[in-house]
């Protein structure tokens, strides 16, 4: 018997993010019948046809009346940050599941009401924190759930993009350099992948958050290209994050964690080139011993938006578990709008639970 499929119904605007990429994905994920595509400007309608084809059910100029006619399972929303929440209410409302572009929030109170709300339908709310499903991710997380590292200690997060793309007249306008219609610069739109992965792969959440964030590069944008945080988590650990746009091009992305009984790095990119060996670690405990440093040789693929949004579509179809909780997201929003706050302030801020 063929697995379920469902009707998936794509929110988006002018400047909605990754859509080239989940118009593909969608296209490719057999667990979606079809897709039918809001958009008030019309801009993705072109590219809506062009990678969906035949797949493509109907394009809408109105929320309500998407939602009304084409009563999709599940709702994919990538909006601007302040004008998302209202969409994801209407979806949920309508007894939608939900996947959002994040932050999809310009506060953690209003992401906070969509997860009640979500809670109440018994309906799934999916922010996009896609590398959790990376390959090499899912196997670190398994070292440290069987205790390869111990007790953790201590974390140093560091995820570092272009400095470029903010120098051209092109960027300035756009959503996501206007903290008011983004929620944040860098540490809200990259950093929080990151921030994520840390709790995500350590099953401990950050409890408190001091810091600093800055325009260092001083172009024309009304948001932070820099911040660097101080990290309590839940056990008592300490961590600090560098998340900043800084480079000419490329990432300098490393997560490395600190334990009781060894460590463990995973380090995808390097300037331009990705490194050769993303995860390694190294273990006294007895059962994980290591004879010196031991190293990831599994697949690197799938990774992406492509395996992310099918893993949201088929837990929205009921055939596997969600690949993140609302909860799971509220508190990764939770911890950046800390980290603003504590900067904005000059003073430790306690993460909201």
């Amino acid at each position: 018997m063929a697995e379920k499929r469902i009707h998936v119904g794509v929110f988006t605007e002018a400047g909605g993010a990754h859509l080239g990429a989940y118009f593909e994905a969608l296209a490719e994920i057999e667990e979606c019948e079809n897709v039918v595509v809001c958009d008030p400007s019309g801009d993705a309608f072109n590219s809506a046809r062009k990678a969906l084809g035949e797949k493509l059910a109907g394009v809408y100029g109105d929320p309500g009346k998407l939602l009304a006619e084409a009563r999709p399972e599940l709702a994919m929303v990538s909006m601007e940050a302040v004008n998302a929440p209202p969409v994801i209410r209407r979806a949920l409302e309508a007894g939608c599941h939900v996947f959002a572009e994040k932050p999809a929030c310009v506060n953690a109170l209003d992401f906070e009401t969509l997860v009640k709300l979500a809670e109440s339908k018994d309906r799934l709310l999916m922010l996009a924190l896609a590398n959790r499903i990376t390959p090499s991710v899912q196997f670190a997380k398994k070292l440290i759930a069987d205790g390869t590292i111990g007790a953790l200690y201590g974390a140093e997060i560091h995820l570092v993009a272009d400095q470029t793309r903010l120098t051209r007249e092109s960027y300035h306008s756009t959503w996501f350099a206007d903290r008011k219609r983004a929620g944040g610069g860098h540490l809200i739109w990259l950093g929080i992948h990151w921030l994520d992965l840390s709790m995500y792969l350590t099953g401990n959440s950050i409890h408190e958050v001091c810091g600093f964030t800055a325009n260092v590069g001083g172009q024309p944008i009304m948001a932070e290209d820099a911040a660097a945080l101080a990290l309590r988590y839940d056990n008592g650990a300490l961590g600090t994050m560098t998340s900043a746009y800084f480079l000419d091009k490329g990432y300098h992305s490393h997560l490395r964690l600190w334990g009781s009984q060894g460590w463990i790095e995973y380090a995808e990119w390097l300037g331009t080139e990705r490194t050769p060996e993303p995860l390694r670690w190294y273990s006294t405990a007895p059962n994980h011993k290591t004879d010196g440093i031991a190293s990831y040789g599994g697949p690197l693929e799938p990774r992406g938006y492509t395996p992310w949004l099918r893993a949201c579509v088929r837990a929205a179809a009921g055939l596997e578990k969600p690949p993140i909780t609302g909860r799971e997201g509220l508190r990764v929003l939770r911890t950046v709008f800390a980290g603003y706050e504590a900067a904005e302030q000059g003073r430790v801020v306690t993460v909201e639970t």
